[in-house]
């Protein structure tokens, strides 16, 4: 089971964190929500609870929850540039269908 950062996005992370001035790394998880069931999160991790899993990738802590885990295992999370906009996107093997805006999905 893991998930996964490109260079990208640990370039990222590391450098809101050095921003921010705290924090063990970045938060990853789901949460039901949308047309398509449901929805990532992504935060900051202030501290690692007892029931997640934690992944390091590039020396940045990807703290998941188990039962997020479940839904997102092996998902490589990009950060993406485009013109002036700019977002962390998610590859998913586990997704069967994904709601035309983009915002949530099926597994």
């Amino acid at each position: 089971m893991s998930i996964s950062l490109t260079p990208s996005a640990v370039e990222r992370v590391k450098s809101y964190l050095e921003k921010r001035g705290s924090g063990v790394g970045l938060r990853v998880g789901v949460r039901k929500t949308g047309c398509s069931g449901y929805a990532y999160i992504i935060d900051y991790a202030d501290s690692i609870d007892a029931d997640d899993i934690v992944f390091d990738e590039g020396g940045v802590k990807v703290v998941v929850s188990s039962e997020s885990l479940e839904l997102i295992d092996g998902t490589e999370v990009d950060f993406v540039k485009q013109g002036i906009n700019e977002a962390f996107k998610f590859r998913n093997p586990n997704v069967k269908g994904e709601c035309g805006c983009g915002e949530s999905f099926s597994v």
